[in-house]
């Protein structure tokens, strides 16, 4: 049967939307988490694998404190901010202000505020965590809806010279999305290849480079890359969902069936669940066995 309904309906819907959107939720809750992990006194903390450089001693409990402040109310964090700020709390009290403003959901401050923070970062020397701040301004950016301005920050956190890893492989990913928004597919492929490359275990990274393979019309790179994503999350209705959308265009009615009715069972009631239902709808009813 020609699946002749597909292109449209397969548009209406991308896994990246609500991957992306749990994504931005869950970046909220770890946020605070990296943020406080990092905030170890300098003087007394042990060598990291991950490549992040602790907070200085003299910054470390004020900055901490700041946190838990935004992660109670985001207005007594900015105000713990800006006072930090006064007295001296160098890049670290911005950023604090640009996490309360984040949790507050309030982005063109959170932009500001992160920005001004990277750029404090540099004029004392701290290249790498300005890089982080341009990042995290950049995703404050996409939140936002500021996709010029998102991309900006992400180039600025990627030319401040991030080392090689998994932290690098989540700007390129960002990155990436800005670009797909941006509708410069070559570009965001670029990212995603680096992405992969950086941040192999990250089933994101796969889902994203899967739909924009499947996007650009490589069935062959779209088929590979949410194998590799259905590997990474099997649990995951929005990969589940995106496995089903290539299956069906590249013949294989079968295995789409099963993706979307795995996306159903997973999660019916989100996008990607009622997306593969309405999917699942429009195909022709199974043949009876025998």
């Amino acid at each position: 049967m020609p699946f002749f309904f597909l292109p449209i309906l397969l548009q209406a819907y991308d896994p990246e939307i609500e991957a992306v959107m749990n994504r931005s939720r869950k970046q909220k809750q770890e946020q605070r988490a990296a943020a406080a992990a990092a905030a170890t006194p300098a003087a007394t903390a042990p060598a990291r694998d991950d490549g992040k450089v602790p907070v200085p001693a003299k910054f470390a409990a004020p900055f901490q404190a700041c946190l838990d402040q935004a992660m109670e109310s985001p207005d007594a964090g900015v105000a713990f901010a800006q006072k930090w700020r006064i007295e001296g709390g160098s890049f670290y009290a911005r950023h604090c202000m640009g996490f309360a403003y984040a949790r507050a959901e309030r982005w063109t401050p959170a932009i500001v505020a992160f920005e001004q923070a990277a750029e404090e970062a540099e004029r004392s020397g701290e290249m790498v965590e300005a890089a982080r701040l341009w990042a995290q301004a950049g995703n404050a950016a996409m939140a936002n809806g500021d996709l010029p301005k998102a991309r900006s920050d992400f180039d600025a956190a990627l030319a401040r010279g991030l080392p090689d890893g998994l932290e690098k492989g989540e700007v390129h990913l960002d990155r990436a999305r800005a670009l797909v928004a941006l509708d410069d597919m070559k570009a965001a492929r670029d990212s995603l290849d680096i992405a992969l490359t950086q941040a192999p275990k990250d089933p994101l990274a796969w889902l994203l480079s899967a739909t924009l393979a499947r996007r650009t019309g490589d069935m062959r790179l779209a088929q590979a890359h949410i194998a590799r994503a259905v590997q990474l999350s099997p649990d995951d209705a929005s990969v589940a969902l995106e496995e089903g959308n290539i299956a069906v265009l590249t013949d294989h009615e079968d295995v789409a069936r099963a993706a979307w009715g795995r996306a159903v069972k997973l999660a019916p009631t989100a996008a990607a669940g009622k997306a593969a239902a309405d999917n699942l709808s429009r195909l022709p009813a199974e043949k009876p066995a025998g």
